[in-house]
C-alpha cells in the first residue's frame, strides 16, 4: 500500500514488547489490502471463508482465534463494512441512507448524514484484504495493525506515541459503522486511529465490553513501542495501581511531577 512496505520489522519481538508493557488478552493483529486477489492468495496458510461474514467477523477469526484469513467483497455479508474497506463501491446508494433510516437514525436525512461522516478506502484501488496475527510476519509487513485494548492499556500506548514528536490526537466517533473510524480511517490516512468498538463489532466480532480498537501503521506501532519502554524506565507502567482516593499522594507525586511538588505547586503553594 505505501514505500513503507520495504521496511522489514521483527514482529516476534514487537509483539513480545507489546504485550510485556500492556499485557493485551487479545493477538494484535494486522490487516493488509491487495490490489488483486492472486497475490492475497499467495500468502502462507492463508484460509478463505465458505460462507459469507462481515468483515468485523473476519477480524475477530485472526484477533481471537489466531487464523490468516483472506477475503474479495464475494465473502462479506453485507455491503456496508464492504465499502468502508474499498472493497464495495460507495455509490449514490450506499450515501442515500436508506439503508438505515428509522432503525438507526430518525430521518434519511440524519441518516444519509451518517454515511457521508464515514471514512473510507476509495472503491477500486484494492480487491482483496488480508488479516492475520502479527507475530506470524505472513503480511509482511501490514498496511495497519489492529490493538484491542483496554482504556487502561490504551491510555498508555498512547502516551509511549506522545513520547517523542508529541501532538495532539484527535479522532472521530461514528457511532455505528464505527469500523470506519478505525481501519476505515487508519488505511485512508495512514496515521493512528482510534475507535469505541460499535453494536456490529461487539455483536458480530466477538469485540469485549470494556475494549477499545486502534489501528495503527507498523511504524507508529513502533514508535509507541520505543516511547512506553522510556516511560517505564519512569515508572510509568500498565498496570495503573491505585493510589487511594482518600490518601495523602503528595509522596508518590514526587517522582512524576517533581517540577510542581519540588516547587510547592502541588498544593496551591507558590500560585
Amino acid at each position: 500500500m505505501s514505500t513503507e512496505h520495504q521496511t522489514q520489522f521483527n514482529w516476534r519481538e514487537l509483539v513480545g514488547d507489546l504485550n510485556k508493557y500492556l499485557r493485551l488478552k487479545t493477538i494484535p493483529i494486522g490487516m493488509k489490502a491487495f490490489s488483486n486477489s492472486k497475490e492475497m492468495e499467495t500468502i502462507p496458510k492463508i484460509r478463505r471463508p465458505k460462507r459469507r461474514h462481515l468483515l468485523d467477523q473476519i477480524v475477530a477469526q485472526s484477533a481471537r482465534l489466531g487464523w490468516t484469513v483472506g477475503i474479495t467483497a464475494e465473502n462479506l455479508a453485507m455491503k456496508q463494512c464492504g465499502a468502508i474497506a474499498g472493497l464495495m463501491p460507495q455509490d449514490e446508494d450506499w450515501y442515500s441512507g436508506e439503508a438505515m433510516n428509522g432503525i438507526w437514525f430518525s430521518t434519511q436525512e440524519d441518516s444519509a448524514a451518517h454515511q457521508r461522516a464515514l471514512d473510507a478506502v476509495p472503491y477500486g484501488k484494492y480487491e482483496a484484504i488480508a488479516v492475520s496475527p502479527l507475530e506470524t510476519g505472513r503480511l509482511e509487513p501490514p498496511d495497519i495493525c489492529l490493538i484491542y485494548a483496554t482504556p487502561g492499556q490504551m491510555i498508555t500506548l498512547i502516551n509511549g506515541l506522545q513520547w517523542k514528536g508529541y501532538k495532539k490526537f484527535e479522532w472521530s466517533v461514528a457511532g455505528e459503522s464505527s469500523c470506519a473510524d478505525s481501519w476505515g480511517k487508519a488505511l485512508s490516512t495512514g496515521e493512528p486511529s482510534l475507535s469505541i468498538p460499535c453494536y456490529a463489532e461487539r455483536r458480530y466480532g466477538g469485540v469485549l465490553d470494556d475494549e477499545l480498537l486502534m489501528a495503527i501503521p507498523p511504524k507508529d506501532l513502533v514508535k509507541g513501542i520505543e516511547g512506553m519502554a522510556h516511560l517505564s524506565k519512569n515508572g510509568l507502567r500498565y498496570p495503573i495501581p491505585q493510589y487511594g482516593i482518600q490518601a495523602d499522594p503528595t509522596e508518590s507525586l514526587a517522582p512524576i511531577y517533581p517540577f510542581w511538588v519540588n516547587n510547592g505547586k502541588a498544593n496551591g503553594e507558590g500560585i
